[in-house]
């Protein structure tokens, strides 16, 4: 067992360094490398099979509420990004750009997308004449560039793997709708395929997109008490669509603007799988994306017809889960770990007594446990154990919210619990953004969000004390 043991040990405990466990097991997780392009890495086959999965299961998502699929360029001119002012001053410190084109220096700027809003919106000038035309209810899955300064693997990247949706309606109440729409499709896809559970609210308006009217986010909060946005759904109201002139002629003849949504996850949804779920053993995945959810492993396979039955046995499973048969020359303790590593969430093992007695012995690698099942109910036994450990996984994640959950009424003890404890404070918000500042100031927090089954209490203000019925969930971000 040295090797095995070693390969665990190559962990940083997460409670010794958090951020360092992270790092190890992007790295040995075989998720990630390093590229020579500081600030962007390379996504390795597993890791965009997780991708593939995700990107799979949210895109079917989308296609019912009626979303198509299309492409935008990755060039902006200078001169259409400048087109709505809000808009550009909150991306300008991000905006990597072209200059030249080949050896010749272009006329105008290009930048290389940090979102695409732009792009859209000059498409939609240009398609959308007619109330007939309405709604437009687009979404593309591509890749964006925002030059961070800080970056770590998923979380924070140069360039990084999204998608962007961008919608286009006739009336105020038709965009407000979608917006939500969207933001429950999210919290749906967190919750019931990822075990995640969400707070589902909106950002107040110094944490809002650039150049929205609202914004509405999906917040997860991590194995170390730090949160983590999980996807945001905006709504624009009519102001890209003055900037681009978007109006179509409604019934009564005449012309309106339009109304705009936008709405968009990205790869951090890898980050936030991994530091929710994980452990010291490496990655715990769920079932939904997991690449591989269940592997075969023969025990004592050089005795006759163990490699045989378990080969039968992979065949069989491989029907209804995705499954793989590792026959390799390893030992078994070192493919325990090696898939243990990986998040695999069953391990089926078999051997000859097992054979001889017609069963299997199936390991859940959220919490270890092991069950001896009957060959001949496979077909049950495991789509039974992948949704139990789906609802294992949200439990844990929501028992750990709820015990890095506190609720605080006077500033000084707001102040020292955000000092001494990681996690949410619930606390009451006059809506004033100096009051907003205030807390960043003393405590080191930010508004995460004002979920929307928790507004109307009456309470005060935690900074100046005014009667108010704003609730906010405040806490340190990734």
């Amino acid at each position: 067992m040295a090797n095995e043991k070693k390969m665990v040990e190559q962990i940083t405990s997460m409670e010794e360094d958090f951020a360092k466990w992270y790092t190890d097991v992007v790295k040995k997780a075989d998720l990630i490398d390093y590229s020579s392009v500081k600030g962007c890495m390379i996504i390795r086959p597993y890791g965009y099979a997780i991708w593939e999965n995700i990107q799979k299961l949210l895109d079917a998502r989308f296609k019912k509420t009626g979303v198509e699929n299309v492409y935008m360029p990755m060039f902006i001119p200078e001169s259409l990004l400048n087109k709505e002012k809000d808009h550009v001053q909150g991306f300008a410190p991000e905006v990597a750009w072209v200059t030249h084109g080949g050896s010749e220096r272009l006329t105008e700027r290009l930048c290389v997308r940090p979102t695409s809003e732009t792009l859209f919106c000059e498409h939609y000038a240009n398609i959308i004449k007619s109330y007939r035309d309405l709604p437009k209810l687009y979404n593309q899955w591509c890749s964006v560039v925002r030059w961070e300064k800080t970056t770590r693997p998923f979380l924070r990247s140069r360039e990084f793997l999204w998608q962007e949706g961008h919608t286009m309606h006739a009336t105020a109440e038709d965009a407000e709708n979608e917006t939500i729409q969207m933001l429950e499709v999210y919290a749906e896809f967190f919750e019931e395929d990822l075990g995640i559970p969400v707070l589902k609210g909106r950002k107040t308006d110094k944490e809002k997109f650039a150049g929205a009217k609202d914004t509405y986010t999906v917040e997860a909060l991590m194995h170390d008490g730090k949160a983590l946005q999980g996807g945001t759904s905006h709504n624009f109201g009519d102001g890209f669509a003055k900037a681009f002139d978007i109006k179509y002629l409604d019934k009564d003849n005449t012309l309106k603007y339009c109304h705009q949504t936008s709405w968009g996850v990205s790869t951090r949804i890898i980050g936030a799988i991994i530091m929710t779920h994980g452990d010291d053993s490496g990655l715990v995945l769920p079932p939904a994306i997991a690449p591989v959810q269940l592997v075969v492993i023969p025990c004592a396979q050089h005795k006759p017809g163990v490699i045989e039955k378990a080969t039968e046995i992979f065949e069989r499973v491989n029907k209804f889960a995705r499954a793989k048969i590792d026959i390799s020359d390893n030992s078994p303790g070192w493919k325990y770990a090696e898939y243990e590593m990986k998040g695999v969430p069953l391990r089926l093992e078999i051997g000859p007594r097992d054979i001889e007695a017609n069963q299997c012995v199936l390991v859940r690698r959220d919490t270890r446990e092991k069950k001896i099942v009957s060959l001949d109910s496979l077909e049950t036994e495991i789509p039974a154990l992948l949704a139990d450990i789906t609802k294992g996984l949200y439990n844990k994640a929501a028992e750990n919210r709820k015990n890095r959950t506190y609720t605080e009424t006077e500033l000084d003890s707001f102040i020292e619990t955000a000092k001494t404890k990681s996690g949410y404070i619930r606390a009451h918000w006059c809506g004033c953004e100096e009051c907003e500042l205030k807390l960043k100031e003393l405590a080191d927090v930010t508004s995460r969000c004002m979920p929307f089954d928790e507004q109307g209490e009456a309470g005060k203000c935690i900074v100046c004390g005014k009667p108010t019925d704003k609730l906010v969930y405040w806490g340190k971000a990734y």
